[in-house]
């Protein structure tokens, strides 16, 4: 059975929902990071609890605040002392010309030592903000990442099988790098842009109240413009990581089933396909960009006409006497400083809506309803033996549509039930059941008399052995691998454990034997191999019950008699549950539930229910008279 039949076996509803995943951007799904200008649902509720989370950093921000504040009223002093030193340079020039001593020196070197002074301090304050900031961003963003990986092995079964995984994924990798860049982006930003209007524009009205009104007319015009870029830019940005997303998921798909395209010779209908999102990508990205770029140029063309009226009015009033000529030169480095820090505030803004998205998301998930992982009074598994029993179960994915009616049977420990019944019947849905994947809407399911819900979780599923058709290695070396069933074992127990599923000689065959290293896709060794290594981590666990879904079906005979040997070895003195799909391995079974549209239709050996004539009977026949 392939990895899809098994999703929409156990839940048909969900299969069909999930339909073609789309990747969103970097491989990830649709709630990947956010494009410029998106918005959350609820930006307030959201920037509350994103604040309450950095409240625990409160002293850091107080540092970051105070050097901040500092390294900004350092740099806005900075030009105002610049445009002493040219007074200075100026009037000695002047009484050069008119026969005096010329520029003091000492006067200017001594300003200049104090200009030097404030810059490197401003420039210390800077450093040692950014520093901390960074350092607050990065435990911010690893306590969210500790949060949602403990939270993901919290959550139920049915929220995995109705996300896809680049959703889940992109909370852990987008959403948390977006929190962590706009964070320490937006926050050092607002703080030294606020401080730095208020600064600057003390300093101008401190230099000249006309040229300061005269500046400031200047500064709707500056807005607008941005504003309007802004908004128009912010359409095709969202559109960009759309089609920055059917690229990538494009990309995705051809190459995961790349074998597939040449076998059908569709890489003309590929590639095709490609240039169309490519070409859609090109466009959106050209405008974004281009809108973008124009910001620069317009706010420079905006600020030149306002140092000329600047400089204009500045050299009336210098020969009225009103102001000194190295307070005009003070004062245009002051527009200049003035209309940036308004832009980064645009910015910051813009920046915050992508926080609060981001931010939002990563609360959703931390917000999930989770399933209860222990119980008051926990039975223990240790003296569990195997027998268990099905007491008029009733069960449904969705509480209106009950897929298993008042099943009852009993399992006694050392048995073998299998399960069988057509693609989709709801095979995988009992093992689900008995693991508490999902917990039942009526009945009982009872391990050695006690309620599977006395349990707890993580206690009840020790308890099982599962060995699937899709074998799950990672990547690591084999005997890692192996003991990924029992961390505490000797090497010894998985070599024993190794020969008793029949892939010991393989092993020993290899370069470095039982050191090799499996690489992320496990694809440097075969499908009957991987799966002979998950039934010795099986063996090295340990189990008291056995969960098999036969792994036969895509390996030559050869190797399906030695998974089958191996298999035998592992239910040898346990309680075994046994997916099927040829009907024929599972014959000596000792009760065989026979299911169809997820009801249990029939139960019983095998030879009574080929004497019944009934759907076992009829799936028996049709399996014999296809291999005959």
């Amino acid at each position: 059975m392939s990895k899809e039949e098994m999703k929409k076996e156990s839940n048909p509803s969900a299969a069909r929902k999930m339909g073609p995943r789309r990747m969103g951007p970097g491989g990830m799904g649709p709630g990947g990071m956010g494009a410029p200008g998106e918005k959350a649902k609820d930006f307030k509720g959201t920037m509350k609890k994103l604040f309450s989370h950095l409240f625990h950093f409160k002293i850091g921000f107080i540092i970051v605040i105070i050097f901040a504040i500092g390294s900004t009223i350092f740099s806005i002093i900075g030009p105002s002392i610049m445009g002493d030193a040219t007074t200075e340079i100026f009037n000695g020039l002047v009484d050069k010309i008119k026969g005096g001593s010329g520029i003091d020196f000492d006067k200017l070197g001594s300003i200049l030592i104090t200009l030097i002074i404030l810059y490197v301090t401003s420039a210390v304050f800077s450093f040692v903000q950014g520093y901390v900031m960074s350092g607050i961003s990065q435990k911010i963003t690893y306590k969210f990442r500790r949060e949602i990986s403990e939270k993901i092995h919290r959550m139920p079964m049915n929220y995995f099988e109705t996300k896809t995984h680049g959703e889940i994924l992109s909370r852990v990798t987008n959403d948390i790098d977006t929190l962590s860049q706009s964070l320490n982006q937006s926050m050092t930003q607002l703080i030294t842009s606020v401080i730095s209007i208020i600064g600057v524009l003390i300093m101008m009205i401190r230099i000249s109240v006309p040229m300061t009104l005269l500046a400031l007319l200047i500064l709707p015009i500056s807005i607008g413009l941005v504003s309007g870029i802004i908004k128009k830019s912010q359409v095709y940005f969202s559109k960009q990581q759309e089609y920055l997303g059917h690229v990538n998921g494009q990309v995705e798909e051809v190459f995961g089933g790349h074998n597939i395209v040449k076998a059908f010779n569709k890489e003309e209908d590929v590639t095709k396909e490609f240039d169309e999102k490519n070409d859609q990508l090109y466009e959106t990205a050209w405008m974004s960009q281009f809108l973008s770029g124009l910001m620069h140029p317009i706010m420079t063309f905006v600020g030149n006409l306002g140092y000329v009226g600047v400089a204009i009015l500045g050299g009336y009033l210098t020969i009225k006497g009103k102001i000194e000529i190295g307070q005009i030169q003070s004062f245009i480095q002051y527009v200049r400083n003035f209309t940036m820090p308004i832009t980064q505030l645009t910015q910051v803004a813009n920046m915050f809506q992508s926080t609060a998205a981001a931010a939002e998301r990563v609360f959703e998930f931390l917000e999930e309803e989770e399933e209860s992982q222990s119980v008051e009074n926990p039975v223990s598994t240790d003296m569990v033996k195997g027998n268990v029993e099905f007491k008029n179960v009733h069960f449904g994915y969705n509480p209106d549509k009950i897929i298993i009616n008042n099943f009852s049977a009993k399992v006694y420990h050392g048995q073998k039930v299998a399960i069988v019944g057509p693609t989709g019947a709801g095979k995988t849905t009992m093992v689900k059941l008995l693991m508490r994947f999902y917990d039942i809407n009526e009945g009982a399911i009872l391990i050695d008399g006690y309620n599977i819900k006395d349990f707890n979780r993580n206690e009840l599923r020790n308890a099982f052995g599962m060995v699937l058709q899709d074998a799950w290695l990672f990547n690591g070396s084999i005997k890692e691998n192996i003991r990924y069933g029992k961390l505490t074992a000797t090497d010894e127990e998985v070599y024993a454990a190794a020969k008793a599923a029949h892939v010991h000689h393989f092993i020993s065959t290899l370069p470095d034997g039982y050191n090799m290293e499996l690489n992320e896709e496990a694809n440097n060794v075969s499908q009957g191999q991987k799966q002979l290594l998950t039934i010795a981590r099986a063996i090295l666990a340990d189990p008291k019950i056995l969960i098999l879904d036969e792994a036969t079906s895509s390996v030559d005979t050869r190797t399906e008699i030695r998974i089958q040997k191996a298999m035998d070895n592992l239910m040898r003195g346990r309680t075994s549950f046994i997916i099927a799909h040829r009907l024929s391995t599972i014959r000596d079974a000792d009760l065989i539930l026979v299911m169809n549209e997820g009801d249990i239709v029939e139960q019983g050996n095998h030879e009574e229910l080929l004497a019944k004539g009934g759907f076992y009977a009829k799936l028996y026949n049709s399996q014999f008279e296809k291999t005959a």
